[in-house]
């Protein structure tokens, strides 16, 4: 159509169909709304995944915590108590220091000595000889015990002694504390040995208060030779 002026008018009616057109190019290239998941409402953990523990494997009973056992304690008469069989015991050696063998003497204690009562007894002078056993019994437990070790030296150098000492409340007959002791000083005229002065070191320093009884008495049972390293003499 010619307006005047002599310029054409446009159509109108294509106006519609294009737009059509052009949204159903837009619907097709674009293709149908992609569907997202919902957010996830667990929160993550910062802290790195812990491995489960392993699986602890089953432990068979064993014997009780390692101590010592109370003998008779102190009676008013002693008798020759039996000792091992002859060769039934070995000696351990630290060098020139014996160890006892712990399946015959593991040592034992008194029970009349405890800590309430050191005063009265250990820590008092000559309460050791009011406990002793007279040489008539153990005379011939040092023989049994000689034999029990094997112990082929000479008697007069070889203590009978008392695993856990009677001045640290050691069971005064219980063959479970006594041993045929081989003394350790080369030329040795005497019973006198080394662990003679551990001995007295150790009931200086229960006396004084600066040791527990019983970690005195653990210590000379257990090896002798390292207390002798830890406390002196």
């Amino acid at each position: 159509m010619t307006i005047a002026g002599g310029r054409r008018r446009r159509g109108r009616r294509g106006l519609p169909t294009a737009l059509a057109a052009l949204a159903l190019a837009l619907v097709t290239a674009c293709g149908a709304p992609t569907a997202h998941p919902a957010p996830s409402t667990t929160v993550p953990s910062t802290m790195p995944p812990v491995a489960p523990p392993p699986p602890v494997a089953a432990v068979p009973p064993g014997p009780p915590a390692a101590g010592l056992h109370a003998g008779p304690g102190t009676l008013a008469t002693y008798s020759v108590q039996p000792q091992a069989a002859p060769g039934a015991c070995r000696y351990r050696w630290v060098g020139t220091d014996p160890l006892p063998d712990p399946s015959c003497t593991p040592g034992a204690t008194n029970p009349q000595v405890t800590r309430a009562d050191l005063a009265s007894t250990v820590c008092a002078a000559g309460w050791t000889a009011t406990v002793r056993p007279p040489t008539t019994v153990t005379g011939p437990e040092k023989v049994a015990s000689a034999s029990a070790y094997g112990y082929l030296g000479p008697s007069s150098t070889a203590e009978y002694d008392h695993l856990v000492p009677l001045e640290l409340g050691g069971d005064p007959n219980d063959p479970a504390n006594l041993w045929l002791e081989p003394n350790d000083r080369p030329g040795a005229t005497s019973f006198t040995n080394s662990k003679d002065g551990l001995e007295n070191r150790l009931r200086a320093l229960v006396c004084d208060g600066r040791l527990p009884l019983a970690t005195a008495q653990l210590a000379i049972a257990g090896d002798w030779v390292a207390a002798l390293q830890v406390y002196g003499t």
